[in-house]
């Protein structure tokens, strides 16, 4: 065998080495990406909307019941708006995503579509935020209200985390 051939075969058995190293390294790197980073998913671009939930001590005034909810709701970084709430306890007439801060009643936003099981409310297909409702989203400005007959104003309610 030649030193030519000998030093091919080196660096060879060098990189078949290396290589499983590399991709294991590489393959715990982005699990480890993965669970660091339950708020932002990079690789899709989204921010992942955490589980709303909902009940009267929210609502402004406050509300004595024992309605809940709860639900996910997604706002995408193209301002798209995707998700769903569940509603217990309550004969809910209209349920509304609404512009406003922690502790103060805001505009509707984005109406909800009442599922056929009448406790299920559903982020229209095509929803987006315009510029100043998506900043609001993400200093947690967006809530999500529940109506019913005896709380005209609301009923449930619960912030939208980013």
């Amino acid at each position: 065998m030649s030193n030519h051939q000998e030093d091919y075969m080196k660096v060879t058995n060098m990189f078949r080495a290396a290589i499983p190293a590399a991709v294991i390294s590489a393959a715990l790197a982005l699990a480890g990406c993965e669970t660091m980073s339950s708020a932002w998913d990079s690789t899709k671009s989204v921010f992942r909307g955490d589980n709303v939930t909902l009940s009267g001590a929210e609502e402004v005034p406050p509300v004595t019941t024992s309605a809940s909810g709860s639900g996910t709701i997604t706002v995408k970084d193209d301002k798209s708006v995707s998700g769903s709430v569940k509603t217990s306890g309550v004969a809910a007439h209209a349920a509304m995503i609404h512009i406003g801060a922690r502790g103060r009643n805001g505009p509707v936003i984005i109406p909800l579509t009442k599922g056929s099981d009448g406790s299920t409310w559903s982020v229209p297909a095509g929803a987006k935020l315009t510029d100043a409702q998506y900043d609001a989203y993400k200093a947690g400005n967006l809530y999500v209200n529940v109506h019913s007959a005896a709380n005209k104003g609301g009923e449930v309610r619960g912030q939208l985390k980013p």
